[in-house]
This record gives C-alpha cells, sequence and structure tokens, in this order.
C-alpha cells in the first residue's frame, strides 16, 4: 500500500470514529493524534493483521448497525406518512360530501321560507285560526304539527352536518400537522443513514483487495462462531414444528430473493432492506404484518426459539433493528446491509432479541 494511499485510509478510519461516537452514545474513542511539527517524520499505521482489521470489522458493523436502525426509523415514519396521507384523503372526502349536504339542506330551509312568504307571511298557526272550515282546520292542525317536526328536524341536521364539518377539518389540519413533523424525523433518519453508509463504504474502500478479503473472511468466522455457539446450546434439539402453508409461502418468496441487492428503504421487487424483505415475503403469502423489525417485534405474536417454525421472523440485537426468517435446519434468510444481497446465514449468526410469529392462528 503507497504512502498517500495509507494515509487516506488513516484519515478514514478518523472519520469513522467520529461519526461512530456521535451515532452511538456512551461509545467513545481515543482523540486523534495532532500532526506532527515542522521537520519531523509522520508514522503512518497500516493496517495489516487481523487484529487491525478485526477493529476495522467492528468498527464498520457499528456503523452498518447505526444505518440499520436509522433505516428503521425511516420506514416507520414512510408508513405513518401512508396511513395519514390517506386518512387526510378520507376526510377531505367527507367534507367534500358535508358540504353538499349543507348546500342541499341550505336550500331546502329557504325553499321553506319562501313558501311561507308566499302565503302572505302568516305563519301556519295564524292562517289556520282564521279557517272558518271545520274540517280543514282538524286537517290543517296536524299539517301543522308535521311541518313543525319537519322545520325542527332540518334545522338539528343543518346544526349536525356544521358541527361533522367543523370536525373533519379540525381532523385534517391535525393529520396535515402531524404528516409535516413526519416528514422531519423522515429526512433527519435519512441524514444519518447516508452518514454512516458513507463513512462504512469510505472506509471499506481503502483497503486493498487482500484486506478486503480478509475482511470477509473475519466477518464470516465471527459469524460463523457465532452459530456455534447458539447451536452448542441444544435449540435445535427441541426444534420440531412444522411450516404452515402460509409460513412455506412466505419462505418461498423470501428465498427466491437470494443474490437480490440490499437497499435501504426498499421493498421490492429488485432491492429490499431487512424488513422490506419479510413484510413483502408475508405479504404474499397472503398476510400483511407491520413494515418495520421494530414494529414486527412490538406487534407480532413472540413465540420461544425452542418452538419457532419455517416462516417464522428472528429478530436481531437489542434494539430490534434487524429481521430474518428462519427457514429451518438452524438457517435463516435475510438482507444483511448495504453492499451485501439477500442470502442465507445461521440463525444465530447475531444476537437474538427473540422471535415472532406472523401467523398464529394457523397453530
Amino acid at each position: 500500500m503507497g504512502a498517500g494511499k495509507r494515509g487516506v485510509l488513516t484519515a478514514a478510519v478518523t472519520v469513522v470514529c467520529a461519526v461512530t461516537v456521535l451515532a452511538v452514545p456512551g461509545t467513545a474513542f481515543a482523540a486523534p493524534t495532532p500532526p506532527p511539527g515542522p521537520g519531523t517524520t509522520a508514522s503512518v499505521t497500516v493496517v495489516t493483521s487481523d487484529v487491525e482489521l478485526e477493529a476495522v470489522r467492528k468498527k464498520l458493523d457499528t456503523l452498518y448497525r447505526a444505518a440499520a436502525k436509522a433505516t428503521d426509523e425511516y420506514n416507520a415514519a414512510e408508513e405513518k406518512a401512508r396511513r395519514q396521507t390517506a386518512q387526510v384523503v378520507r376526510l377531505a372526502k367527507k367534507i367534500v360530501e358535508g358540504r353538499e349536504k349543507l348546500d342541499d339542506l341550505k336550500d331546502r330551509a329557504g325553499a321553506a321560507a319562501a313558501a311561507q312568504y308566499r302565503g302572505g307571511g302568516l305563519p301556519p298557526e295564524a292562517r289556520l285560526v282564521l279557517s272558518d272550515d271545520p274540517q280543514e282546520f282538524l286537517d290543517g292542525a296536524g299539517r301543522v304539527r308535521q311541518g313543525q317536526h319537519a322545520t325542527k328536524g332540518l334545522l338539528g341536521e343543518m346544526t349536525r352536518t356544521q358541527r361533522d364539518l367543523e370536525e373533519y377539518a379540525e381532523d385534517a389540519r391535525e393529520q396535515m400537522r402531524e404528516l409535516e413533523a413526519g416528514r422531519k424525523v423522515k429526512a433527519a433518519a435519512q441524514k444519518r443513514i447516508e452518514r454512516q453508509i458513507e463513512a462504512a463504504e469510505k472506509l471499506e474502500a481503502e483497503l486493498e483487495q487482500e484486506e478486503k478479503e480478509r475482511l470477509a473472511r473475519l466477518e464470516r468466522q465471527a459469524a460463523a462462531r457465532a452459530q456455534a455457539t447458539w447451536l452448542s446450546s441444544g435449540v435445535l434439539d427441541e426444534l420440531t414444528s412444522k411450516a404452515t402453508a402460509q409460513g412455506r409461502k412466505a419462505v418461498a418468496y423470501a428465498t427466491a430473493q437470494i443474490g437480490k441487492p440490499y437497499q435501504w428503504g426498499a421493498e421490492g421487487p429488485n432491492t429490499f432492506d431487512c424488513s422490506g424483505l419479510t413484510s413483502q415475503a408475508w405479504l404474499a403469502a397472503g398476510k400483511t404484518i407491520p413494515r418495520t423489525s421494530q414494529m414486527q417485534w412490538q406487534h407480532l405474536k413472540r413465540v420461544d426459539v425452542k418452538d419457532m417454525r419455517p416462516g417464522d421472523l428472528i429478530i436481531y440485537w437489542a434494539d430490534a433493528s434487524h429481521v430474518g426468517m428462519y427457514v429451518g435446519d438452524g438457517v435463516m434468510v435475510h438482507a444483511p446491509r448495504p453492499g451485501r444481497t439477500v442470502t442465507l446465514a445461521g440463525a444465530g449468526s447475531m444476537p437474538i432479541l427473540g422471535v415472532v410469529r406472523p401467523d398464529p392462528a394457523a397453530g
């Protein structure tokens, strides 16, 4: 590696550390060494040993996990915005219908007033009293009572319609305020995602090809160690549940996406993020589930790891920032992170928070 490239890599690592400190509270790194004074020779640390590459791997893991958490926030804001937009559209439709109804009621009220004017301006009760025909008096009395009830009902309906319109308008204004706040949350999450990914990609880009290969090997070894530890607990010894019909369809969809690139915020059909893959897989199986891994963890039925079956979702990390789908034999399918593709991996290759089941009613 040339001296210039080594310097760039050292600077990239420093930038990554700074970004990591901002992204993960409580995490700290040593301050960068001050630049050498005039006339001195700068010393450059060259990434050569597996120990140093392991440090790079952990930094990358931290950055990508922070990006994953921000992606979940972005997806949640996007999903909420969809619901709020649909609600605003429904409210707007109700407001239009309410105004049309109110206009009709006003027309009817106007027609009643005009009829009274044409009758000489006298109220119906007065005209009735002045009648000389007893039968007309009796018949008219019933009509007067009906007219009074109709007028009272018309006024009451106008009042209710006006009140409904005011409530619809206020609800619409509130939804628009929340929609605007959601846009700000989504924009902030997008900036965090892009910042984390940019720092990680910069660090990876400055590695020599041989170092990249060794880094990939270290990643595989770390995953294999975690999987071996998980398997050694005997968890598979008790797994006997078989997939449901919907579960098989979900697994078939998810595994058919193997090889497609990860892209944050994506739900297919050509790219996916982790929860985009699992939510679309279950949608293909005929079941709508929450969009994000955190919402999947919060709202789907939780089951014990020893009871999981193919199609169940495995939620990873304490913040529920990653999700994969169990396919059986200790293996899950997932969309790992930027720069990777949908793939199979050991179900225990990352820290498991828990397991959730999208189709608990299936038995």
